[in-house]
């Protein structure tokens, strides 16, 4: 008869899998087991005798350390090996105790959730990061004028600090999508045993509380068959990625010696092999190119969460957790790469100002002066200022020469009278410094508006950083309170 495992199945999927239990799910299992046990004493199911041998031993397993628990062909997994140690130190009478009314679905999900939820934690501290990167470049170029852009072509004029307050409003928005993702990942599914409960007395909510879970997973079914909490994670990842991966392609643009806008710091510069002149600013490449490996490898999560049935499955056991933790790890590299490019780069101010009303600009502004000072309709204010835009651009004049004879001649093409407005008007109407000021409503690219929204922006930054440091006080109180029951259980034996 054929004997367990093949060796390809070794090879292939017990032998990785064991790798990455070794990495993230050891600690937690051991935690696991100790508070386990403990309810299990506390609810009178085992005696506290028998409790207090399980706990010596997860003791002396971790004293000794996750590398002495190689793989071992014929044990499927990392439970199975810790399991024998405990029953190779207490006897099988109390170690093989410690898997009542607990099974290793229930275990395993939970094993899962602490893993990913120390992982989500660590991308809030990321994000947080460049987004006070962020926020402390658009406070310092409120005042930096530089033309805007729509479908790729100059649109208005701005300020570089509008252009990073709209990416830290999505930064912003993509962090309590990161928060609302761990707020369903912490969750007990534990005590759903197989995916029915058990007939014994346990106390769900207990074993919660010592492992930091905020709530307890009401259904058991959902607690073993449970993929939104994963594909939360994933959607959270692509999220950021995308928007970041929008921003690359800016900051791409800008880089570049036509656009001339921004100089990447030399630190992140590669020089051609042939080419001595050569600035290439490769570090935006890699942000690029990891950034579509991380949509890519949270797609993977989606996609195996997806046809699949609602219930114990592997496609969302071990086999999802590569997947998903590169994902993170990816999003963890970009995510601090590119809160060192912004505290690095610089802007060549003086030339994006002599640029933002390079093509035209500040059209709108004119249009908007004719509706506001003159009493045109704004319809006809547009068609005025699209024609002598238009007959300028045959006539190969730049925005900085425009007349205004040129939109005298455009009114009276189009209302067959010229316009009462003063050279003055007309100046003042094609300033793009003039254009950012009066836009001063809420949001508005005016100083006074962007600094009022940076403020907003950066108050949410500061609940955002509460939140954050008290989910992870939660689950370091949870770690002092189990050490303190296991303390009591070890007394008591």
């Amino acid at each position: 008869m054929s004997q367990f495992p093949h060796p390809i199945y070794s090879q292939t999927v017990l032998i990785p899998a064991y790798d990455d239990a070794q990495q993230y799910l050891f600690a937690h299992m051991l935690a696991t087991h100790e508070a386990h046990a403990i309810m299990l004493a506390r609810q009178q199911i085992i005696t506290m005798q028998n409790a207090v041998a399980i706990l010596n031993a997860v003791a002396q397993i971790r004293a000794t350390g996750v590398d002495a628990l190689g793989y071992q062909p014929g044990v499927e997994d990392l439970f199975f090996r810790v399991e024998s140690q405990i029953i190779e130190q207490v006897g099988a009478d109390f170690g093989g105790n410690l898997q009542l009314a607990r099974s290793r679905n229930d275990l395993g999900q939970a094993l899962a959730r602490m893993a990913i939820r120390q992982e989500t934690l660590a991308l809030c501290t990321d994000l947080l990061a460049l987004r006070q990167a962020v926020q402390t470049r658009a406070e310092a170029h409120i005042d930096t004028l530089m033309p805007g852009y729509t479908h790729t072509q100059p649109a208005q004029p701005v300020t570089f600090a509008h252009y990073l307050a709209g990416i830290l409003t999505f930064l912003g928005k993509d962090q309590s999508r990161l928060a609302t993702a761990f707020k369903n990942v912490n969750e007990s599914p534990l005590g759903a045993a197989a995916f029915t409960g058990s007939g014994f007395p346990i106390d769900r909510d207990m074993v919660a509380r010592l492992l930091g879970f905020d709530d307890v997973i009401r259904s058991t079914h959902h607690s073993i068959g449970a993929g939104d909490h994963l594909t939360d994670i994933a959607f959270a990842v692509q999220s950021i990625a995308v928007g970041l991966s929008r921003v690359t392609k800016d900051l791409i643009f800008f880089a570049t010696q036509e656009s001339g806008a921004l100089h990447i710091d030399d630190s992140f510069i590669q020089l051609s092999s042939i080419m001595p002149q050569k600035r290439n600013p490769v570090v935006l490449e890699h942000l690029r190119a990891r950034l579509s490996r991380a949509i890519g490898a949270a797609q993977t999560v989606v996609m195996q969460c997806h046809n699949i049935p609602y219930g114990d499955t592997q496609d969302i056991e071990d086999e999802i957790l590569p997947p998903l933790l590169l994902a993170m790890q990816t999003l963890h590299e970009c995510l601090i790469l590119y809160t060192a490019v912004f505290d690095t780069l610089t802007l060549n101010k003086e030339h994006l100002r002599s640029r933002a009303a390079d093509g035209f600009t500040t059209a709108t502004e004119l249009a908007d002066l004719l509706v506001r000072e003159v009493g045109l309709p704004f319809r006809q204010a547009h068609k005025i200022v699209a024609g002598m835009v238009q007959n300028a651009v045959n006539a190969n004049i730049a925005p900085a020469n425009l007349t205004l004879d040129r939109l005298q001649q455009s009114a009276q093409n189009v209302l067959g009278n010229p316009l009462e407005i003063s050279a003055e008007q007309f100046q003042r109407a094609l300033d793009p410094q003039n254009f950012v000021d009066v836009r001063a409503g809420v949001g508005g690219v005016s100083a006074q508006s962007t600094s009022a929204l940076l403020d907003r922006l950066s108050a949410k930054w500061q609940t955002d950083r509460v939140w954050m440091d008290e989910a992870q006080l939660g689950l370091e109180q949870a770690v002092e309170q189990r050490a303190q029951a296991v303390a009591k259980t070890l007394n008591k034996g």
